[in-house]
């Protein structure tokens, strides 16, 4: 299990020199001027585990679209989210910087009096800036008030709900807690959901209808399903679809809605000029049973750090310019995509430090020097750090289902126990992915290397559990009480 050490040591010293920057340009990029301004599909599923498309391992239901997804791009075996859950994943994807610096944690709900702060640039803003057409359909959980509404962060056009589909009165744990469930067209609430069997379907007209009046320039499309975050639902054309459940009915439909994306972009004659990327915010809900999703041999799911909550699928279709059929094995993060599209369609970067770089040169077959990516959780707790093949735990405490716990599959939740780690953990991510064996004590260079990047991390962004404060932290947008 050793590692050229020669190899590390000099990615070591590259990441001490420059921790916070990020790489704006790639040299070596075969983009030309005529398809410096590609069209760009964004699809963000919820709560999807890394096991849950065929291309990934997944039996129990059928995929069509996604692999052939994958066929015709590439494929990321190690792609990450900095955080297993939903709003500060969505921040940390809209503006490749970690949601904990930004001051978002966890999952706001209707009470919040905050939300991404207007001060910071997300994807939409920084492309529109460029001249795209910007257009978001599903779920935006970066604050309900209307200061922080995606029509205020970036985007001409939004219909869909402010938060996750369960804050709603039928909540299975918190009944009564939630308002009725609003549906959004841009600013303004449009209907409240009683029942959602037909979100998906409607999602997946209005990214159509979207496509079809930006056809003519450059656009930015958003989608941010819903599903598969319970409650699941369904529409009638792939109830019992899958024969596996209600889970696996949901699971096809997404992939219909991918399909239909794309048969869209074909008939208008897009294909080629348009970018789709396709990744999920955290791993699936293990405690509800049957109504969640495959982690596909990770360890754990969402709300831990462990790969089973942070490791999801990533697919990057461009054709022509990336190769078709490849799996990466390199690792990167959703913190990636936004410079990554700064890269391609030499938009300008934030003008605040933000903590992702530039993968077009992984997109384009060739290799990168790893670079360090951090898992925050709760309120700025650093529960992991990953680089390259490399990933240490650190001691933290974790919620799990005990076992034995026999599971529901009635979107009925089990109950989480916590476990306490109570010393690091290192793993080698490329012979043991499930995260079973600890090594620390035979790679002590390893471990160093690993705990000073920590350090790096913690005097940055603060840790909880260290009781770090960190020097490069910002605030969230805040309304008066």
């Amino acid at each position: 299990m050793r590692f050229n050490q020669s190899i590390y040591l000099f990615s070591f010293l590259s990441i001490l020199i420059g921790f916070t920057s990020c790489q704006t340009k790639s040299t070596e990029s075969e983009i030309s001027e005529a398809t410096s301004k590609p069209n760009i599909v964004l699809i963000f599923a919820d709560d999807m585990g890394y096991g849950d498309l065929g291309v990934y391992g997944a039996t129990e239901w059928k995929t069509p679209n996604l692999d052939q997804l994958a066929a015709d791009g590439v494929r990321f075996t190690q792609f990450y989210v900095p955080h297993a859950v939903c709003s500060a994943s969505r921040a940390a994807l809209l503006t490749g910087t970690y949601a904990n610096r930004l001051e978002i944690f966890g999952a706001l709900d209707h009470t919040a009096t905050h939300g991404l702060n207007p001060e910071e640039t997300t994807i939409a803003e920084m492309l529109k800036a460029n001249g795209y057409a910007t257009g978001m359909v599903g779920k935006w959980h970066l604050g309900d008030q209307p200061s922080f509404l995606p029509t205020e962060q970036g985007f001409n056009f939004w219909y869909g709900l402010p938060y996750s589909n369960d804050m709603w009165p039928h909540h299975p744990e918190v009944k009564d807690y939630y308002p009725p469930l609003p549906l959004y067209r841009n600013a303004a609430i449009i209907d409240t959901l009683d029942d959602q069997s037909m979100l998906t379907t409607n999602y997946t007209e209005e990214a159509i209808k979207f496509i079809e009046k930006s056809k003519d320039a450059p656009f930015f499309l958003y989608f941010a399903h819903s599903m598969t975050h319970v409650p699941l639902f369904v529409s009638d054309k792939f109830k019992g679809k899958s024969e596996q459940g209600l889970y696996g009915d949901v699971m096809m439909e997404v992939d219909w809605s991918v399909g239909q994306v794309r048969a869209k972009l074909e008939e208008l004659g897009l294909s080629e000029n348009t970018i789709i990327i396709f990744t999920s915010d955290n791993g699936p809900w293990l405690s509800y049973g049957g109504h969640a999703g495959l982690t596909g041999g990770l360890k754990e799911g969402k709300g831990t750090s462990w790969d089973g909550g942070i490791r999801e699928p990533g697919i990057f279709v461009w054709p022509d310019h990336f190769p078709a059929g490849k799996v990466e094995d390199q690792a990167a993060m959703t913190i990636d995509i936004l410079p990554t599209l700064a890269d391609i369609t030499n938009s300008k970067l934030p003008d605040l430090p933000i903590d992702g770089r530039s993968i077009l040169p992984i997109l384009e077959g060739k290799e990168m020097e790893p670079k360090a990516y951090y898992a925050y959780y709760n309120r700025n707790e650093l529960q992991a750090v990953i680089y390259g093949k490399w990933k240490m735990v650190l001691p933290h405490k974790y919620r799990s289902i005990p076992e034995g716990t026999l599971l529901r599959n009635d979107g009925i939740p089990v109950k989480y126990h916590m476990l306490n780690l109570e010393k690091a953990e290192l793993f080698d991510l490329s012979s043991d992915p499930n995260e079973t064996t600890d090594i620390a004590e035979n790679n002590p260079e390893i471990v160093a290397i690993m705990n000073q990047l920590a350090d790096q991390a913690r005097a940055d962004m603060g840790d909880a559990l260290t009781e770090s404060d960190g020097t490069g932290l910002r605030k969230h947008g805040r309304i008066d009480e």
